[in-house]
């Protein structure tokens, strides 16, 4: 799961972040309206957007305006100082999901997320299947239809990655930093390693991992398996 974090305190940014890798939740921050503009410049990169209102340069609610104009199915949740009944009900009528006000729980703040994800279908399951290829979670193992996959237990780290955001793109950012959570001595490159071998694993399957030069990879469906 990827989440945009419009926030421009560097503290609740910060501390999201680290609570959140250890749910296995990806984040990307922007401090700015400008900022995330450019994060959302790519449909249907992130799975929710969390959204402060008073930013450097704007209202939270423009920017929400702006979103809801090409996208009006990922959640979009309002967290702000703002604690004024008209301020909520504004937020909620110009597109808002859910609103919570400044200072919060941490806790209900998850609580809010998973509501949300739930209700948008969009919540990572323990087992996920994308054409022939089914990840397994729970059991910790992977299969091409019948035949399961040797898989290094980081290959399947980042297999489950690639499927959970199937057929979206994975920013290469999100798999690197997912990547280093449990490695702090691992560069950059560690990514293409890993896809790579993934892509030797699932060659002739009917399931592809494409590059997004300069963006990230994503699963895609080749027209079928080879013979």
């Amino acid at each position: 799961m990827l989440m945009l974090l419009v926030e421009d305190d560097p503290m609740i940014a910060r501390e999201l972040s680290l609570r959140w890798q250890q749910r296995g939740w990806q984040l990307q921050c922007a401090a700015s309206l400008a900022a995330a503009r450019v994060a959302l410049a790519q449909p249907g990169l992130f799975d929710l957007l969390l959204l402060d209102r008073g930013l450097p340069d704007g209202d939270g609610l423009d920017l929400m305006a702006e979103f809801r104009l090409s996208d009006k199915r990922t959640p979009v949740l309002l967290l702000t100082a703002r604690d004024q009944v008209a301020d909520r009900v504004q937020g909620l009528r110009l597109g808002a999901d859910d609103y919570l006000v400044k200072p919060f729980a941490p806790e209900e703040l998850d609580a809010r997320i998973e509501s949300l994800l739930r209700r948008a279908g969009k919540t990572p399951g323990q087992r996920l299947s994308f054409g022939e290829l089914h990840w397994l979670g729970d059991e910790g193992r992977a299969c091409l239809g019948e035949q399961a996959l040797d898989l290094s237990p980081r290959e399947f780290e980042v297999l489950g990655l690639l499927v959970q955001r199937a057929p979206r793109l994975l920013p290469k950012r999100a798999l690197i930093d997912a990547l280093a959570e449990r490695n702090l001595d691992i560069n950059d490159s560690a990514a293409e390693v890993y896809v790579s071998r993934l892509r030797s694993r699932l060659a002739g399957s009917g399931v592809a991992i494409r590059t997004v030069r300069g963006f990230g990879y994503q699963l895609a469906l080749e027209a079928g398996p080879t013979p």
